[in-house]
């Protein structure tokens, strides 16, 4: 199984600095074991940008599965603000994969999404923990409806606040053709699905997607920043 991938990450139209974090960086092809991760940083000032750089820094550092990864950058995060009480709150949305022997298993915590595109589906793999996320869970909103909730960014679950962090865990197995998309919510809030499954599929290569996802969501006001990581499998998974 060849992987070849592309990341950016994009302060956007509005935000002064960038408070999301992704590996990898750049562009590339591998063989697998590959991991990729983005984590999207919140907490006023510099806390947002030091929360995703330590969290995902200690998860690329500690080896193991996705799972161990989120926790120990949930301790670390934790840690940091302990030691820094200027940074106390802050926190990140984390969502990490792990491509392997033709499968995928993702770690995720927040409202940074993962996607799978195969024979030209979108599914994301990925649940958003918000608010809005459970009440259309619950039935008690549309998805329509949540797009333009006032409280759709309002998060229930985030790396670096509660040490008994839960982490959901996905798993699945990957074929030749299909493309794997991680993006922070600069890039799902402000384009539908349908828009980025277009982009997926008309793209010749990863970094053609990556810039054209990007340039997509600064189009649409790019109100925060945007962070994607596209992954394509080739020959036999």
């Amino acid at each position: 199984m060849n992987l070849t991938w592309a990341s950016v990450t994009d302060t956007g139209r509005v935000r002064d600095h960038n408070e999301d974090s992704v590996w990898p960086v750049g562009s590339g092809s591998a063989g697998d074991p590959l991991i990729v991760a983005v984590a999207d940083g919140m907490g006023g000032a510099a806390g947002g940008e030091v929360a995703s750089s330590v969290g995902l820094e200690t998860a690329l550092g500690v080896g193991g599965n996705p799972m161990i990864r989120v926790q120990a950058a949930n301790l670390a995060v934790l840690d940091t603000a302990r030691e820094q009480p200027r940074l106390t709150g802050m926190g990140t949305t984390m969502t990490l994969a792990r491509l392997e022997d033709g499968r995928y298993e993702i770690a995720h915590v927040g409202d940074s999404r993962a996607y799978l595109l195969r024979a030209g589906e979108l599914s994301q793999l990925t649940r958003d923990h918000s608010f809005v996320a459970d009440m259309v869970a619950e039935g008690r909103l549309t998805p329509e409806e949540a797009e333009r909730h006032p409280y759709r960014s309002v998060l229930t679950r985030v790396v670096g606040i509660d040490p008994d962090l839960e982490v959901d865990r996905v798993t699945g197995d990957l074929k030749e053709g299909d493309v794997l998309l991680l993006c922070s919510d600069g890039l799902s809030g402000m384009m539908p699905d349908s828009d980025v499954a277009t982009i997926l599929e008309a793209a010749d290569d990863p970094g053609e997607a990556a810039g054209r996802l990007t340039a997509a969501a600064n189009a649409a006001g790019g109100l925060d920043n945007i962070t994607v990581v596209v992954v394509k499998v080739s020959g036999d998974a």
